[in-house]
C-alpha cells in the first residue's frame, strides 16, 4: 500500500481541538495497516516531514506511492490545488466550508451527514464512511455517580450557561468543566446526566459539527445525555431512546426532564450494536477496506482520465432548460 501523509498546520497547543485529536487517532490506527506520518504545512516541526520541502523537491517521483490526506477544512481550499497532480484524498470532519473538489479526490467522512453532504455537492468523487473511534476505556463502571449533572462550557449554547445550568444549580449538584480533561472516562463514571448543547456554536463558526465525541463518550460510560441533535450528532442520537433532546420548548420543560432523570434514575441506553460499530476493531476493518480501494483507484487513475460530467453549476442549468423544454413541448401536443 502507498504510505499515507497526514496533512496538519501543526501539532502544538496552538492547533489543539478536538478535530486535532481525532486526526491523530486516525494516524495511529492507518498505521495498523500501512506507512502513515505526519506532514506540518503552517508550522514546522522538527519532528515532523514540511509540505513545502516535499513539493519543492527537484525529485518527487517518489510521491507517486504517497497518499495526503487532507483534513483541515479551513485549508482544504488551497492545498488541494497544489496537490493535483498527486494522489489526495479528504478526511472530511465538519462541512459547509463552501469549497468544491473535483472527482479525483476521494473523499472519507467521520459522519453519515457529512457523507449526504459530499454525496450531493460530489456526486462523481468516490465517497466513504469512516466513523471516528470511541476508545475501549470509555466504559460503564458501574460505580456510584456523586455528580448530578455535568457540562463543557465549550461549545455550550448561552440558554444553557446563562439560564438553564444557574437553575439547575439551585436543585442540584452541577459540574462545570471549563479546561481540558485528560481522562474523561472517569467524569462520565461519576455523572448522572451531561448536557451538550453545541448547534449554537456551529451556527456562528458557519460550519458543522462532523461528530460530536462527547456525547456518545458519556453514553459508552452509561451517563445520561441531553444534548442538541444537530448534523454529525444525528448519526447516533435517538431522543428519547437513547438520549434526550435538550432545549426543548422551555426552559421549564428541560428542567422538569432533567430532574425526573437525576431522582428517579430513568436509564436509557446506547445499544452495545451500535457502540460496536465505532469502535477499533470496526474501524481498523474499515480502513483496510478504503485504503485497499482508494490504492486501486490511484493505480486506475495513473491510465484513465475521469470522463463522467460534471454537476457543476452550467450542467445543472443546462438540465433545467431542457427539462423545461420537455414540457414546454408536452402542453403544446395537447
Amino acid at each position: 500500500m502507498r504510505r499515507l501523509y497526514f496533512l496538519l498546520p501543526g501539532t502544538t497547543s496552538k492547533f489543539a481541538c478536538g478535530g486535532l485529536w481525532a486526526e491523530l487517532k486516525t494516524l495511529k490506527l492507518a498505521q495498523h495497516i500501512c506507512p502513515a506520518e505526519i506532514v506540518t504545512y503552517r508550522q514546522r516541526e522538527k519532528d515532523h516531514l514540511w509540505l513545502d520541502d516535499l513539493l519543492n523537491s527537484d525529485d518527487r517521483t517518489h510521491l507517486k506511492d504517497v497518499i495526503f490526506v487532507m483534513c483541515w477544512g479551513f485549508d482544504v481550499a488551497k492545498l488541494a490545488p497544489k496537490l493535483k497532480d498527486l494522489n489526495a484524498i479528504y478526511h472530511a470532519h465538519s462541512s459547509g466550508y463552501g469549497f468544491n473538489l473535483p472527482a479525483g479526490v476521494p473523499i472519507i467522512t467521520v459522519s453519515r451527514n457529512t457523507l449526504g453532504y459530499w454525496g450531493q455537492r460530489s456526486p462523481h468523487a468516490l465517497l466513504y464512511y469512516l466513523p471516528n473511534e470511541i476508545s475501549d476505556k470509555f466504559q460503564d463502571w458501574q460505580g456510584d455517580r456523586d455528580i448530578d449533572v455535568l457540562v463543557q462550557a465549550r461549545k455550550s449554547s448561552s440558554y444553557l450557561m446563562k439560564q438553564l445550568i444557574p437553575a439547575l444549580q439551585e436543585r442540584c449538584h452541577v459540574q462545570v468543566v471549563d479546561r481540558y480533561v485528560e481522562e474523561l472516562e472517569g467524569l462520565f463514571n461519576r455523572a448522572k446526566v451531561y448536557l451538550y448543547d453545541s448547534a449554537e456554536y456551529w451556527a456562528v463558526q458557519g460550519v458543522t459539527e462532523g461528530f460530536g465525541l462527547q456525547p456518545m463518550e458519556a453514553m459508552a460510560c452509561g451517563c445520561q445525555v441531553f444534548s442538541s441533535v444537530n448534523h454529525g450528532l444525528s448519526d447516533y442520537l435517538d431522543p428519547a431512546f437513547n438520549s434526550y433532546k435538550i432545549a426543548g420548548y422551555s426552559q421549564e420543560f428541560d428542567l422538569q426532564r432533567i430532574l425526573k432523570v437525576i431522582h428517579k434514575d430513568q436509564k436509557l441506553s446506547l445499544a452495545s450494536t451500535v457502540l460496536d460499530e465505532y469502535r477499533t476493531k470496526n474501524i481498523i476493518m474499515r480502513l483496510q477496506v478504503i485504503l485497499e480501494e482508494l490504492n486501486e483507484f490511484f493505480d486506475h487513475k495513473q491510465i484513465q482520465q475521469g470522463n463522467i460530467p460534471s454537476l457543476d453549476y452550467w450542467q445543472v442549468m443546462k438540465l433545467r432548460s431542457q427539462r423545461m423544454v420537455t414540457k414546454i413541448k408536452h402542453k403544446l401536443k395537447f
